[in-house]
């Protein structure tokens, strides 16, 4: 555990500045032990100690649980393989579940599972929990012909979603304002700087422009208006 022991004890900046575009490919990333036997982490972003805002893709062997803790600025996840678990329900692949500030749980999986998760990163005045199961959500029109959307949660400017690309799908260039953030849970996704495929997380920070598009068609999850103007 002493992987765990310097990540209790060490600040971590690991791509921590927000203005800063990033592009990650998750399967080079390595994984990490933490506090708690039986759960690993590959690092994403992550900007403090233990106690950190970060983006991770968590994972949970069969049996392995955390402590009650408080998320102080919130969490998000989305369960990727396996059942997720705390004491308020299960929440099995397919499942988004959003944590307000100041809630508290205890985790733990029977199974297993890979969350791909996003801690204090919101507004402390969002106070509404969220679950969502994605494989019964309503897919909504999109802004572009072949776009559907399924909205997840948001506060203010802040919006979480999936959105499906069908094959061929191209969309307008347009600037973020407030950044956008994304995730590509399968397929292909596309614009005029390179092809991400799936398990590429993204960070297009805010005021930054793009052309997004998909040939082969792909699901992202995305997130906008949540990114400064200028680092922390």
């Amino acid at each position: 555990m002493q992987n765990a022991a310097l990540l209790r004890d060490t600040s971590i900046h690991l791509r921590a500045d927000l203005s800063q575009r990033e592009v990650v490919c998750i399967d080079r990333l390595s994984e990490v032990a933490s506090p708690e036997a039986g759960v690993t982490r590959k690092m994403i972003e992550r900007d403090g100690g233990e106690i950190a805002r970060a983006t991770s893709i968590v994972r949970y062997l069969p049996g392995a649980r955390f402590p009650t803790h408080v998320h102080a600025l919130g969490e998000e996840f989305l369960v990727l393989e396996g059942e997720f678990a705390d004491e308020y329900g299960r929440y099995p692949k397919g499942t988004y579940v959003r944590n307000p500030p100041g809630s508290a749980h205890a985790p733990y999986t029977d199974e297993g599972c890979v969350i791909f998760v996003k801690l204090r990163h919101m507004d402390p005045r969002d106070s509404t929990r969220v679950v969502v199961d994605t494989h019964r959500g309503q897919w909504r029109p999109g802004a572009a012909p072949g776009l559907s959307v399924m909205p997840l949660g948001g506060f203010a400017a802040e919006h979480t979603a999936l959105v499906r690309w069908d094959p061929g799908t191209c969309f307008s260039a347009h600037r973020h304002w407030g950044g956008e953030e994304v995730f590509v849970l399968d397929g292909l996704f596309e614009d005029q700087y390179g092809a991400y495929p799936a398990g590429t997380w993204l960070r297009n920070p805010h005021g930054s422009q793009h052309q997004p598009f998909s040939m082969e068609g792909c699901t992202i999850w995305v997130k906008v208006g949540h990114l400064p103007a200028v680092s922390d």
